[in-house]
């Protein structure tokens, strides 16, 4: 090996390629700095991390569920034209699949599993150089166990439900899963139940809410004693907006979450409780770039 670390790191600086790509080409050329470049240049390495930095905010959700392990994955790119186009969606499948298979620890891990004969962070780079967007795999979910799985839109949003139970799986109980991930997708609830909410969260609540009555004038001169019964029958509207099982439920609006998953463990003899839920939107809390073209011209003529 004609080469040293910091030569790596040298090659990673100038070309922004990851560590063991720029160790790769390094190996390839016997350590030539200059034919190192060009390796990652004709790979189309080079490229790709010049357009690392690119907004990427469009792509899918992929969620699944097969024997007894759940995934859901969020994998970007930056135009709905790519998003849409069937070899990224089989990539970001693939993915979810490799994360089911392997359980590894975070992206980074997930970019050196290896699946199907190639890593993931390779079929990548696959997808890169046909397409040449920036191409990320955002974030990942994985449990076991008692799992229903469900996708909105084409990918628009991804819901994984775990449930405890003792009945077995059927079709009665996967439509009841599928129920409850599509209340998730709609309503987008924030904890599971009230014990999950932190409670410096009904806290800072509870101070917004006093805060407020004091502004409004027919509040101010109430008693303390009936302002916090305002404020707890309040915090009670709070939990059944934002907790899972006590929201209305959007097909019975009779019924909350919990019942309707309540009468359904009856109807098939057993208990039924959900565990957990995650729910990916594509692209939620990326800012988005916003093009000014007039501005873009007038710059240009400038």
């Amino acid at each position: 090996m004609n080469f040293t670390a910091k030569d790596v790191q040298s090659l990673r600086e100038k070309t922004g390629c990851g560590m063991m790509d720029c160790k790769k080409a390094l190996v390839e050329t016997d350590g030539n700095m200059d034919a190192a470049v060009d390796y990652l240049r004709e790979k189309g390495l080079a490229s790709q991390a010049k357009k690392a930095s690119r907004v990427a905010a469009e792509g899918t959700v992929v969620a699944i569920a097969e024997n007894g392990v759940g995934v859901v994955i969020e994998v970007n790119t930056e135009t709905d034209f790519v998003a849409s186009n069937d070899e990224f969606k089989a990539f970001a499948l693939k993915a979810a699949k490799a994360v089911a298979a392997s359980n590894p620890a975070d992206v980074e891990a997930l970019l050196a599993t290896t699946y199907e004969g190639a890593t993931i962070d390779e079929a990548k780079q696959e997808i890169f150089l046909k397409f040449r967007e920036n191409i990320q795999v955002r974030r990942f979910a994985r449990t076991e166990g008692k799992v229903v799985t469900y996708v909105h839109a084409g990918g628009k949003i991804g819901v994984m439900v775990t449930f405890d139970t003792d009945v077995a799986e059927s079709d009665a109980f996967v439509a009841m899963g599928k129920n409850v991930a599509m209340q998730i997708a709609a309503m987008n609830p924030s904890y599971l139940d009230q014990a999950s909410v932190p409670a410096e969260v009904i806290a800072k609540e509870k101070d917004i809410l006093v805060s407020q009555m004091k502004e409004d004038p027919k509040m101010a001169n109430k008693p303390d004693a009936v302002l916090g019964k305002i404020v707890e029958g309040k915090i009670g509207k709070y939990y059944k907006e934002n907790c899972l099982v006590e929201q209305q439920y959007v097909i019975d609006g009779d019924l909350t979450v919990g019942k309707y998953v309540e009468n359904t463990a009856k109807e098939l003899g057993g208990s039924v409780k959900i565990a957990s839920f995650v729910r990916f939107e594509k692209g939620e809390g990326i800012e988005k770039r916003e093009d000014n073209f007039a501005e873009e011209i007038a710059n240009m003529v400038k």
